[in-house]
């Protein structure tokens, strides 16, 4: 697949499939140059009227770098539901956040591109490497790992075990 016509593209019902998320916690509303089980660019809209823009922060809208990261880890996660051909039977969950770096503020009416590559996986432990641009401009980057489960997205939260 090194063809770039020929790498898949996830608009949002699709990523609805492969992820669990829902508003107003989805931060990808789209996914580009997929290329199965190693890289996949998502894409995501920055909206003035986001939730979080109402206290972070009321007079200067910015983004939270935390949200960044997560829309980093949506995009990556997708990737690997997509790649297994897992749609709607299994949860990807963040383990780590590594050497995450903020560059510059996102703010309403930015468009993020959310480049993610897989560094490693071993098992149903992936690691990855994302970057969030605006236009040209690097605002955040972080390495990151998550792990597969066996837990289907239509499935709640596992029980606690009993004392």
């Amino acid at each position: 697949m090194s063809d770039a016509n020929s790498r898949a593209v996830l608009g949002i019902e699709q990523i609805k499939r492969v992820l669990p998320h829902r508003a107003p916690f989805l931060f990808v509303e789209r996914i580009s140059d997929i290329v199965p089980g190693q890289s996949a660019t998502g894409w995501k809209t920055v909206a003035f009227n986001e939730p979080h823009f109402a206290g972070h922060f009321p007079d200067y809208a910015v983004m939270p770098g935390v949200l960044i990261v997560e829309a980093m880890a949506q995009t990556a996660g997708a990737l690997v539901v997509y790649t297994l051909g897992l749609e709607n039977q299994q949860r990807v969950y963040f383990m780590t956040i590594d050497k995450a770096r903020f560059r510059r503020p996102v703010i309403p009416g930015a468009v993020l591109r959310m480049p993610v590559k897989v560094i490693r996986h071993r098992g149903p432990v992936w690691r990855f490497e994302g970057k969030a641009f605006v236009e040209d401009e690097l605002c955040a980057e972080a390495e990151y790992s998550a792990m597969l489960t066996g837990q289907a997205m239509s499935q709640g939260a596992e029980p606690a075990a009993e004392p």
